[in-house]
């Protein structure tokens, strides 16, 4: 195979924040594997939380790069288990992984929903993330873009006051992600206001190490509660079976389709709602999330619509919510520069 590297700094539409930080860009890693003709794409975006970075991405990738060229591709899943022995960090593992996905869609002329025997006529529809910031811009920010079901970022001491005035201008589904920022007393007590305010689920508000926090929560929150922080790899999704009510499931810290497969399956036998989640991705790595929809009771794959220029062509999400799916095989992305 031939390999490719490429840095890529995403403009976002605006200025986003979380309750741990703010930015207007995106740095990403888009990854190529290329074979008899055929080129496949992933993505993997840095991510200072995670303390990973583009370069620190290229720098391990190119430590294997002579193996990686000369292995000898046939699926995805051999190609997984040999990355995984190279002691690459999973958000190389998940770019080369998805990139690897394409490549074998393309290469026998099937999508990967195709491949897997989904059926795409049934899916759930993505949330549309609306960052921190003034109640005035998160207004503006929702009338810009009319949308279904919103995933509000909060974390501040106004949070329950926020959601009552952005009610007021939307009769939007609202699902609300403190990302760690509360505390167990903070969410119970906070739950039915925002139930009352139409907020389906709340997602980490708990710090990510704070299971005797979430054991409260799990007993009092009369909203359901899906774990992200505390869900990055395969292993804990069963711990998350006892404290959350499901799970948010990331491509980039996982390392991949096929660990993030086996955690929807492992999840369901638990009982648990399988959520799939964005770091922000261009098109390439939407594209490959929107792949396990049909398996899924909720997404997040807004990254590319937070974009102000966008690097690939693949999946659309269209004003209505709906999907369209391209005909081109594996995820179906074409890179447009």
């Amino acid at each position: 195979m031939e390999l490719s590297l490429e840095k890529y700094t995403l403009p976002l539409k605006h200025t986003f924040s979380i309750s741990r930080e703010s930015h207007d860009s995106q740095d990403t890693l888009i990854v190529g594997l290329s074979k008899d003709g055929h080129t496949g794409y992933g993505e993997a975006t840095s991510n200072s939380y995670y303390g990973i970075t583009v370069e620190d991405m290229i720098n391990e990738i190119e430590t294997v790069r002579n193996e990686i060229t000369t292995f000898e591709f046939s699926n995805p899943k051999d190609f997984h288990s040999y990355l995984t022995r190279k002691g690459l960090s999973n958000f190389s593992i998940c770019a080369l992984d998805l990139a690897a996905h394409d490549l074998y869609g393309k290469l026998i002329g099937k999508p990967l929903y195709e491949i897997w025997k989904t059926d795409t006529s049934s899916y759930p529809t993505t949330n549309y993330t609306i960052g921190l910031d003034t109640v005035e811009k998160m207004v503006a920010k929702m009338q810009e873009t009319p949308w279904p079901i919103y995933k509000i970022k909060l974390g501040t001491d106004n949070d329950v006051a926020i959601i009552k005035e952005l009610r007021n201008h939307t009769d939007a589904v609202f699902r609300i992600d403190a990302n760690c920022a509360w505390s167990a007393k903070e969410t119970i007590f906070n739950a039915p206001l925002l139930k009352d305010l139409g907020v389906e689920f709340l997602e980490q508000p708990l710090k990510a190490d704070d299971w005797q926090g979430m054991e409260q929560v799990m007993h009092h929150s009369v909203l359901p509660v899906i774990a992200d922080e505390s869900c990055i790899v395969e292993s804990d999704v069963e711990k998350c079976g006892l404290h959350f009510s499901g799970i948010n499931i990331k491509l980039t810290k996982c390392g991949g389709l096929i660990p993030a497969l086996r955690m929807i399956k492992k999840g369901k036998e638990l009982g648990l709602k399988i959520m799939v989640g964005c770091m922000t991705e261009s098109t390439v790595g939407i594209s490959a999330i929107a792949q396990v929809l049909p398996q899924l009771d909720y997404v997040d794959m807004d990254g590319a619509m937070l974009l102000s220029e966008d690097i690939a062509e693949g999946v659309k999400i269209a004003s209505d919510g709906k999907v369209i799916f391209p005909t081109l095989g594996g995820s179906g992305i074409t890179l447009l520069k």
